[in-house]
């Protein structure tokens, strides 16, 4: 299944400190009735992602009810985006 959302980078800083892009409601709850099928464990849900040209696998984290993408700082150079940027996303679900 295949998702396009824009989301705001956010930072946790956290014992492992990194960066993120919530998944909004509508999307976290349409990957939320695929999870059972995806999930690896501990909820995380296998994707591939896109922002700008960069092109890459993560999984997303379950937080809060929801979702979060986490944004590696590669990507993150890769495509000049910073904290507080607004940035678009196309995620597909991988798996299943």
């Amino acid at each position: 299944m295949e998702f396009a959302f824009t989301g705001e980078i956010w930072h946790w800083r956290g014992p492992s400190p990194f960066h993120f892009v919530t998944v909004p409601e509508e999307q976290a709850a349409d990957i939320q009735a695929l999870a059972a099928d995806v999930t690896y464990g501990w909820g995380m849900i296998p994707v591939r992602v896109r922002l700008g040209g960069t092109a890459w696998k993560t999984s997303l984290f379950p937080k809060d009810g929801g979702y979060v993408l986490p944004l590696k700082d590669s990507v993150r150079r890769a495509e000049s985006v910073e904290l507080g940027d607004m940035v678009e996303v196309e995620l597909t679900v991988l798996g299943g």
